[in-house]
């Protein structure tokens, strides 16, 4: 995270700061939290898409309508369901939301093994996609308990 903090040293870094609970805002490590652009998790989701992107160009022709077009719609979920759920107007359909986007980056881990099994993609490239995409998912599952949290 942005300030030091990690989503996975078993701390929530999303601290819900209810002024701004009615704007979606949250606080990350003491920074305020005004727009998606602002999370964290959206922006290493954006990373993500760009990296499958980058690595699916060089996947065989006859995979383009298959496993690159799958794996591409995958990392697009991601940040894109983020965005759209921080857009609604409730808690509840945000947590919607981004339980898409955790599917989504699960589903990209298991098309990420699949792709390396099939040796469209080296194993290094291959444990880094799937590194990123779990950091993703404990970033959204934290993200998820935070606003749970708030609801209560």
């Amino acid at each position: 995270m942005g300030n030091g903090q990690s989503a996975m040293d078993g701390e929530s870094p999303w601290i819900v700061d209810e002024r701004e609970a009615d704007a979606g805002g949250f606080s990350e490590g003491g920074s305020s939290i005004t727009d998606f652009r602002d999370l964290d998790v959206w922006k290493e989701g954006m990373q993500l898409a760009t990296a499958i992107y980058d690595r699916t160009s060089d996947f065989p022709r006859e995979e383009l309508y298959g496993l690159t077009s799958q794996l591409r719609r995958a990392s697009v979920s991601v940040p894109a369901n983020i965005s759209e759920g921080y857009g609604r107007n409730s808690s509840g359909n945000y947590i919607h939301f981004l339980k898409i986007s955790l599917g989504s980056a699960r589903e990209i881990e298991t098309l990420v093994e699949l792709s390396r099994r099939l040796g469209f993609l080296k194993a290094d490239d291959a444990t880094a996609l799937a590194a990123q995409s779990q950091r993703i998912s404990k970033m959204l599952r934290s993200l998820i308990r935070a606003i749970e949290a708030r609801r209560r």
